[in-house]
C-alpha cells in the first residue's frame, strides 16, 4: 500500500468516536479508515488518568501494528489524559485529539449561558480547566459530570423511557438559566435528538466533531499524507471486547 493509501487510525474508549468517524468520512470518502473501540474497558471517563494513559497507549499500539498515517483519538477524556504523552512517544505520526466545542459555542452569541455535558475526568483535567477559564468571564458556563450516560450508547439504548428520565434529571435544574449545550464526549451526539428535545428549540446543541475531522484534514496536507486516489475508502471496525454486537452497532450507527 502507498504511503498516502495507508489508513487512518481513530480510537475511543468504546463506540462513541464513530461519531467523529462519520464525520471523517463525509469530508474525506476517499481516506481508509480502521476503528478501534476499546469498549472492554469503558467507561474511561471514571478512571484515573494514569489508568487512562495506560489503555490510550494500547490502542495506539493496536493502530500501529495496521500500519496507520495519523491517529486520531475520538474520545475527550483520552485526549485531555493522553495526547501529550502520545505525542512525545511518537513524534513522527500525526496525532488529532478532540476537545469540548467550548469555543464555537461562546462565539455563537454574546455573552451566552453554556452547559457543558461531559465525563467526569474530561472536566477534571488541566486541558478543559485552561479551556474554561479562558472562556469563563465571556459566558456563564455549567459544567455538567454525566456519569452514566455514555453506558447508554454502549447498550445501543439511544432512545426510550430510560434515556429520557436519565437526561430529564441532569438537565432540568439547568434548563431555564442556558442557551446552549456542548456535548462533551463523543458518545453524546447520538443522544443528541433526546436532548434536543428536553431543551426545547431555543437551546442550541454544539459538537466537536467536525473541527477535528477538519483539523484531521488539514494535518494530513501539510504532511504530504492526504491520499490522492479518489476512489471511495474502506472503514474496518474493531473493539477489544469482540463482541458481533458491538461491531454491528458500530456499522448501524455509522450509517444512521
Amino acid at each position: 500500500m502507498t504511503n498516502t493509501n495507508r489508513p487512518i487510525g481513530i480510537f475511543d474508549s468504546g463506540i462513541g468516536g464513530v461519531s467523529v468517524l462519520k464525520e471523517m468520512i463525509q469530508l474525506m470518502p476517499e481516506e481508509n479508515y480502521i476503528y478501534y473501540g476499546d469498549s472492554a474497558n469503558a467507561p474511561y471517563g471514571t478512571k484515573t488518568a494514569e489508568e487512562i494513559r495506560r489503555l490510550s497507549l494500547a490502542c495506539m499500539h493496536f493502530l500501529l501494528n495496521h500500519d496507520v498515517k495519523a491517529v486520531v483519538i475520538a474520545c475527550n477524556t483520552a485526549t485531555s489524559a493522553s495526547a501529550e504523552m502520545l505525542r512525545l512517544q511518537y513524534p513522527d505520526i500525526p496525532i488529532i485529539g478532540i476537545e469540548p466545542a467550548l469555543k464555537p459555542a461562546v462565539l455563537w452569541k454574546e455573552h451566552d449561558r453554556i452547559a457543558v455535558l461531559a465525563t467526569p475526568m474530561t472536566l477534571k483535567q488541566e486541558k478543559f480547566q485552561k479551556l474554561l477559564h479562558t472562556y469563563e468571564t465571556t459566558s456563564d458556563i455549567y459544567c455538567i459530570p454525566c456519569p452514566g450516560l455514555m453506558e447508554f450508547v454502549e447498550r445501543g439504548e439511544l432512545n426510550g423511557p430510560r434515556l429520557t428520565a436519565f437526561l430529564k434529571e441532569l438537565l432540568t435544574p439547568y434548563l431555564h438559566k442556558i442557551d446552549a449545550i456542548v456535548l462533551g464526549c463523543t458518545h453524546y451526539p447520538f443522544v443528541a435528538p433526546v436532548i434536543s428535545e428536553i431543551a426545547g428549540p431555543d437551546i442550541k446543541i454544539f459538537q466537536g466533531s467536525y473541527g477535528t475531522a477538519k483539523e484531521l484534514k488539514r494535518r494530513l496536507l501539510e504532511a504530504g499524507l492526504k491520499k490522492e486516489d479518489t476512489t471511495k475508502g474502506t472503514v474496518q471496525i474493531y473493539n477489544s471486547n469482540q463482541s458481533p454486537e458491538t461491531i454491528a452497532l458500530c456499522d448501524r450507527l455509522i450509517h444512521t
